[in-house]
């Protein structure tokens, strides 16, 4: 039996019982369902780190999307904030590097 103890997407059980094993899941409630979604962030994270997948962003996004969910903010909510802190503060799209400030 190998423990895993992690958030995991919702066909993983299929997945696996499809393969002819057996798993044990339960269902989160809300306090550590947001916990364990951080979590899974914050791990996609290190892995997209560690080797630049594409794969990974769309994981973080999954994850991202799941959180807004949560929040009960819809995708066009979202967008519409990204956009209007797109307008005050730009993008990234210039690669300016921000050396120093002085009086």
């Amino acid at each position: 039996m190998t423990v895993y103890n992690k958030l995991v997407r919702d066909r993983i059980p299929e997945v696996i019982e499809a393969s002819g094993k057996k798993c044990e899941v339960r269902v989160l409630d809300d306090q550590e369902y947001i916990l364990r979604l951080n979590q899974k962030l914050q791990e996609e994270l290190q892995e997209y780190l560690a080797d630049q997948s594409v794969e990974e962003l769309a994981d973080m996004v999954e994850l991202i999307q799941a959180i807004l969910e949560f929040k009960e903010v819809s995708l066009d909510q979202f967008e519409q904030i990204r956009k209007e802190k797109h307008e005050v503060r730009g993008g990234f799209r210039k690669r300016l590097f921000l050396v120093n400030v002085s009086e």
